[in-house]
C-alpha cells in the first residue's frame, strides 16, 4: 500500500519538480523510496528513467534507491534507460545509462523475466550511435565532464543558499497567502541570481583596483605581501580539507568495524534487514564501500595490505556470508542483500588482484 507520503514523491517525479522533490526528501529523510505503484509495479526510479529526467533520477540515487528493483516484467531501472538510449540516442544515454550504470556496475547483467539484460538492450544500439558517443581522453568527452561539473557546482550552491535561507515545500505555505509556490521559486531564484551578479560586480571592481595598485611602483611590494598571503591561507585551506577528509573516512571505518561486531558476532542472533547489514558505507557505491573498507592501510607495504584485503574477502565471500547470516535474513530483503555482498565480494576481488 503506498502512503501518502510515497504519493507525493511520485508526483514530484512525474512533474519534474526537482527543487521540490529535494526539498521533500529533506524534510522527510525516513521516506521509503524503494516501493511499487500501479499495474506495471514500477519505483520512482523506473519512473525517472521513463520519463528521462537525469537531474531526478541522480537525486533518487544520492537518496539511497535501489537499482536492482524490478517491475512486474522483471526490468530495473537499467533496462528503462538502455530502452531510452536506444530510442533517443546519445543523450539519453550519458544522462540516464551512465549514472546508472557508476552507481551499479553489476546491474547491466541483471536479467528480466524474458532472460534479456540492459548490456544487450545496448548491444542492439546501431554502429553510428556507438560511434557517436564521447570516447574517454577526446575533446567532447572533456567538454562534457567540464559541463558537468559545472551543473554539480551550481547544484550545491542552491543547497547551500536553501539551506541558509529555509527550506520550502507546497504544504509549508500559509492558507490565503497570495504568493503559490512558482511565483515564490522565481522570486528567491531572481534574488538569489542578482546577488550573484552583485557579487561578481564587486569582485570585478576589485580585481581593477588591484591591477592598478599594482602598477605603481610604490605597491609592489605590498602586492607581493598580499599574494603570499593568499598563497599560505590556500596551502592552509588545502590542509584543513585533506584532514577533513581524513577525519570522516576514519569515522567511518571505525563504525563500520563496530557494526560488523555487532551484527555479525557469534552471538548475534535476531533477524537482519537490508539496513541492519553493516556495510561499510550503507547509501554508497560498491567503490565508495571498498574505499572505506581499505581505509588506513598503507598500499607501500604490499604484505600488510593483502592481509587486510583476505580478511575483508573472507567477510564478505557470498558462500561464508550466507553460512554465517542466510538463516537471519528478512525474506524479502534477502535477494537484495546477497546481490549487494557479491557485488563488495567481486570489487574486493579485482582490488586483490590489482596488488603486486
Amino acid at each position: 500500500m503506498v502512503s501518502s507520503k510515497q504519493k507525493r514523491i511520485l508526483r514530484y517525479v512525474e512533474e519534474g519538480s526537482l527543487l521540490k522533490l529535494k526539498s521533500y526528501l529533506r524534510k522527510h529523510p525516513d521516506t521509503e523510496l524503494n516501493f511499487q505503484h500501479g499495474r506495471k509495479r514500477r519505483s520512482p526510479l523506473h519512473l525517472a528513467c521513463g520519463l528521462r529526467n537525469d537531474a531526478v533520477l541522480r537525486l533518487l540515487l544520492k537518496r539511497g534507491a535501489d537499482a536492482l528493483q524490478r517491475d512486474r516484467r522483471g526490468n530495473t531501472a537499467l533496462h528503462i534507460a538502455a530502452s531510452m538510449a536506444l530510442k533517443h540516442g546519445q543523450t539519453a544515454y550519458n544522462d540516464l545509462v551512465i549514472p546508472l550504470q557508476k552507481y551499479c556496475p553489476f546491474a547491466m547483467d541483471m536479467p528480466n523475466c524474458a532472460g534479456v539484460t540492459p548490456q544487450d538492450l545496448l548491444g542492439r544500439m546501431k554502429a553510428e550511435q556507438l560511434h557517436d558517443l564521447p570516447q574517454e581522453g577526446s575533446s567532447q568527452a572533456k567538454l562534457d565532464s567540464e559541463s558537468q561539473w559545472r551543473e554539480k557546482l551550481l547544484g550545491e550552491c542552491q543547497d547551500e543558499f536553501f539551506e541558509t535561507y529555509g527550506h520550502y515545500d507546497d504544504d509549508s505555505l500559509r492558507d490565503g497567502d497570495s504568493e503559490d509556490f512558482g511565483q515564490w521559486a522565481d522570486r528567491i531564484w531572481q534574488e538569489y541570481h542578482g546577488k550573484r551578479r552583485a557579487e561578481a560586480q564587486r569582485r570585478m571592481e576589485s580585481k581593477e583596483q588591484t591591477v592598478r595598485r599594482r602598477r605603481r611602483p610604490e605597491n609592489a611590494e605590498a602586492g607581493r605581501e598580499l599574494q603570499a598571503r593568499l598563497e599560505r591561507e590556500h596551502a592552509e585551506y588545502v590542509e584543513r580539507a585533506a584532514r577533513k577528509t581524513e577525519e570522516v573516512l576514519r569515522g567511518k571505518r571505525q563504525r563500520y568495524e563496530e557494526r560488523c561486531a555487532e551484527a555479525l558476532g557469534s552471538d548475534a542472533q535476531e533477524e537482519l534487514g537490508y539496513a541492519d547489514i553493516p556495510w561499510p558505507l550503507p547509501h554508497g557505491s560498491v567503490s565508495d564501500m571498498v574505499a572505506v573498507l581499505v581505509h588506513g592501510a598503507e598500499r607501500s607495504d604490499p604484505a600488510a595490505f593483502r592481509r587486510l584485503l583476505r580478511r575483508q574477502q573472507a567477510l564478505w565471500h557470498p558462500d561464508k556470508f550466507s553460512q554465517r547470516c542466510g538463516g537471519r535474513l528478512r525474506e524479502a530483503e534477502r535477494q537484495r542483500i546477497l546481490d549487494t555482498v557479491t557485488a563488495l565480494s567481486q570489487e574486493l576481488n579485482r582490488l586483490a588482484q590489482s596488488v603486486r
